[in-house]
């Protein structure tokens, strides 16, 4: 009779990197919420961070009030952004000689690989090329840019807006564009059809290979 200690340790090897990664990705179900003490400390390192003047308050106030309403689920974060006509000055901001579009593209550049390290992950980034079907608002229509990413945690969120490298990028972003950051919740997310008939076709490939090889055994 076969020997299959290979096959059910290679099965739990790759099962074990399978549920690593789905805890690295969901660590609210096994930490706990962020304590008082926590969150005093990131609004601290918030507030270093270069912010518009008029803004900088009421973003305080939304961020503890979302921090201290933590769910432990994990974060989609959608970017409404709108480029200015020029770069906006304010105090933090840095001398660019750019375009507002060059100085999001420094900044998107630099701060992937910190949201990487994070467990985060653009979901999507996309440019409008035309202005809205429906919304005509000044304030609603025009939208330049959109980015959604998703952040493990809320907590991923503020470690990657208060790591010490990446005050120096954010000024980038802050000067070149507006930017409406809405957090959401997850409620029903799809891989694209390529990658779901590509999984399931896998699948089936190896079903297959696994029903004959068993039918050969069975006839000798």
């Amino acid at each position: 009779m076969k020997n299959y200690r290979f096959e059910f340790g290679l099965a739990a090897i790759l099962f074990a990197c399978v549920a690593a990664v789905w805890a690295w990705q969901n660590p609210g179900v096994f930490t706990p919420r962020a304590s008082a003490a926590e969150i005093a400390r990131y609004m601290t390192a918030v507030e270093k961070l270069s912010l518009l003047p008029e803004e900088r308050v009421e973003f305080q106030q939304r961020l503890r009030h979302w921090l201290e309403t933590d769910d432990g689920k994990p974060v989609y974060m959608l970017n409404l952004m709108r480029y200015y006509p020029e770069l906006k000055q304010f105090p933090g901001a840095l001398e660019f000689a750019g375009t507002p579009v060059e100085a999001n593209a420094k900044y998107e550049e630099a701060a992937v690989p910190m949201l990487l390290k994070l467990g985060g992950q653009a979901v999507y980034a996309g440019t409008s090329k035309d202005g809205n079907l429906v919304g005509y608002g000044p304030e609603l229509d025009n939208w330049d840019r959109v980015l959604l990413v998703r952040y493990p945690s809320r907590r991923a969120f503020l470690d990657l807006i208060t790591r010490a490298d990446f005050a120096p990028i954010e000024p980038y972003k802050i000067m070149a564009l507006k930017v409406v950051l809405t957090p959401t919740t997850a409620e029903l997310v799809m891989p694209e059809y390529t990658w779901m008939a590509g999984t399931l076709a896998l699948l089936t490939f190896f079903a297959a290979g696994w029903w004959r090889a068993t039918r050969r055994r069975v006839t000798l």
